[in-house]
């Protein structure tokens, strides 16, 4: 029988493990535990999961086949360390544990060196779309992780979005830009409610048409397979309104401050590892 331990109960690992019940537990072959420092809280995820809750993390680290470390860069040296001894333990079993970690900046080679041995692991980065489906999720696998592990790895994730495996080095930027990018679109969609507001229009009713016209030319990328550049160009006539507001982005240094913001989240990402 597959088990899932997911050490915190926060935003995403519940995401992530919603998707787990999704994909997984219909077949009844799968069962979710959850441990979290906030017990009411690891109670009522556990409730809407049907997933069991787990009284410490090193129960956590002794029951599941993957076990997801879904808590913030900060403490995860502490949860390492309570973990460490019983990961250790369960590498003589065939089927061996793998720590999945979506801590920005830990990599690989630092999660192995606090558990002290080279044990499975795979970092990965979602970002918070995952809690409705529509996620970006970047994942790493050690060498020590099985083909089996992987692929059960992504029909669990494929629940929350969609999944591309990349090569370590590349987590950072991916950090910088998916992980933290959704930040810069919500800012972008208030700002663009905002100047409908500016121009007359009532909040809700700006707020709906920047929504739909955000969700509506990321579809256009996705769906048209066309270059942005090439997109905007269709919508950009001669003299019209779209080069005045255009115009109006570069004088503001728009792009670049969108690609500023990427660097620097880039640049934070290392720093915390």
């Amino acid at each position: 029988m597959n088990k899932i331990a997911c050490i915190g109960s926060g935003n995403m690992g519940f995401a992530l493990m919603k998707g787990a019940a999704k994909n997984c537990g219909s077949a009844k072959k799968t069962k979710i535990f959850i441990t979290d420092a906030d017990a009411q809280k690891a109670q009522q995820a556990a409730k809407q999961l049907g997933a069991k809750v787990l009284a410490s993390n090193t129960e956590a680290a002794k029951t599941g086949n993957l076990v997801f470390l879904a808590v913030k860069p900060q403490i995860l040296s502490q949860v390492l360390a309570e973990i460490a001894q019983a990961v250790k333990e369960r590498q003589s079993e065939k089927i061996k544990p793998v720590l999945v970690s979506m801590a920005a900046g830990w990599s690989i080679e630092k999660i192995q060196s606090a558990i002290g041995e080279k044990v499975p692991v795979v970092r990965m980065m979602p970002n918070t779309p995952a809690l409705i489906g529509k996620g970006m999720i970047a994942v790493s696998p050690s060498k020590e992780v099985s083909k089996e592990s992987i692929s059960q790895l992504e029909k669990i994730l494929g629940a929350a979005g969609i999944v591309d495996i990349i090569e370590e080095s590349f987590m950072d930027a991916v950090t910088g830009l998916s992980g933290s990018g959704p930040a810069f679109v919500y800012l972008f969609i208030e700002a663009l409610a905002a100047g409908g507001v500016n121009a007359g229009l009532a909040k809700e009713k700006a707020l709906s048409y920047a929504v739909q016209t955000a969700l509506g030319a990321a579809s256009m990328v996705r769906e048209t397979g066309k270059d942005p550049i090439e997109l905007k160009n269709m919508v950009t006539s001669p003299n019209g309104t779209t080069v005045a507001g255009i115009g109006a982005l570069e004088k503001g240094g728009f792009r670049a401050a969108v690609i500023g913001a990427v660097e620097a989240a880039w640049k934070r990402s290392i720093e915390l590892g």
